[in-house]
């Protein structure tokens, strides 16, 4: 069997780097390392080649298009964030570089275009909620929102970044409290009396901003694009977060770092591999090479002796590596954070690229409405026969 560099495998594929990543993602083309550089894959050819004689026309067409929307080409245009060259962008900066030394708040400011803001106080100063109680906190304070605020259409987009950020304002209120004064990342780890934490959480909110058009970001653009308010927008996003396949894969994490402990690393990854389950915390579509937000993190501090054992093993039995959502379970053992933390930080953060999206979405001024490629029982005629017959009975 022949085996393709990545620039090889694309030329014959004529495709971008994701729709690679994404054929071998859903095991239609067979990756493995290169033994010469450990960093790069190679891809098997005959599976390349197979994909590379695809039909054109219509039918192509409908292919590209069905294949889009589960971690193929890009299919909305934006200039928010990319995954490119195995890293991550903001409006054309190294999200890891912007880590070192950024705030949320900086960014915001850079996604969204506007001046440098803050988030002060938003009215008499109150105790953080629980952690348990984050997500349905949220929820409520964002439907109530969704209900009165005025929509999104027709309305200059000045106004719209101040509404931004007083949703950003309420939603970062909802968690740690309204304050007249602090950073995000420093209120938040008052919040959880952890203030060593607070470099480490701020990196992570920086580098969990944005992450271009996942599943709730997609989820939010959709709900804006139809003119509804802002918050309606973010908590579109909020419940698509809330699924076990994006922001709560953090859960999944640690069933298998619990599961880790009780067998030992190597036996609980053969267990979990023979049992064809997925391990959550490990491998990313985008990132072949690795999670450069995981890498970024993960060289900040001493990950738990548990959770290197686990990913030592996931690495020789499964050859994958560590994403963001295992960085972030490995950041909350560490610093003994609440054990929803990962959760809570992926909502705070990702609420700054949400109404980024949000505005982008408002300027570009059009409905997102996909067609359905129908595969149900037949229509046209069938059914008029079916009309008829019904009638004569």
């Amino acid at each position: 069997m022949g085996w393709l560099s990545a620039s090889q495998a694309l030329h014959i594929l004529g495709v971008r780097p994701q729709t690679l990543y994404a054929y071998v993602s859903r095991a239609r083309i067979r990756a493995r390392r290169d033994p010469q550089d450990p960093r790069r894959s190679l891809y098997l050819e005959a599976d390349v080649r197979k994909h590379a004689r695809r039909p054109s026309g219509a039918r192509r067409a409908e292919r590209v298009a069905a294949g889009a929307i589960e971690w193929g080409d890009p299919i909305l245009p934006s200039a928010v964030s990319t995954v490119a060259e195995g890293r991550l962008w903001y409006r054309g900066q190294d999200a890891v570089a912007l880590a070192e030394g950024r705030t949320l708040e900086q960014i915001a400011s850079l996604l969204w275009e506007a001046p440098s803001f803050g988030l002060g106080d938003s009215g008499s100063a109150r105790r953080p909620v629980r952690a348990t109680a984050v997500l349905p906190l949220l929820f409520r304070a964002l439907a109530a929102r969704a209900a009165r605020d005025p929509p999104s259409h027709g309305r200059a987009l000045a106004v719209l970044r101040d509404e931004a950020s007083d949703v950003l304002r309420a939603f970062a209120h909802t968690i740690v409290g309204a304050s007249r004064g602090g950073m995000l990342h420093e209120r938040l780890a008052a919040a959880w009396q952890r203030p060593r934490a607070a470099d480490m959480i701020r990196r992570a909110l920086v580098l969990l901003a944005d992450h271009e058009l996942n599943a709730s970001t997609f989820a939010t653009r959709v709900t804006v694009s139809t003119g509804a308010s802002l918050a309606a927008g973010v908590l579109a996003g909020l419940a698509t977060l809330s699924g076990p396949l994006h922001g709560r894969a953090s859960f999944g994490v640690l069933e298998v770092a619990r599961a880790s402990r009780r067998r030992g690393a190597r036996a609980a990854v053969r267990e979990w591999l023979l049992q064809g389950r997925p391990l959550s915390g490990f491998g990313h579509p985008l990132y072949p090479q690795g999670d450069v937000r995981a890498s970024a993190l993960l060289r900040q501090f001493a990950a738990p002796a548990g959770y290197e054992e686990l990913r030592l093993a996931v690495a020789e039995l499964a050859g994958e590596l560590p994403n963001v959502d295992f960085a972030l379970c490995a950041l909350m053992k560490a610093f003994r954070l609440p054990v929803d933390a990962p959760l809570t930080l992926f909502a705070l953060a990702r609420s700054v690229g949400w109404l980024a999206h949000s505005l982008e979405q408002v300027s570009a001024g059009h409905l997102i409405r996909p067609r359905a490629r129908y595969v149900g029982p037949p229509v046209g005629m069938g059914r008029a026969s079916v009309a008829v017959g019904e009638s004569l009975s």
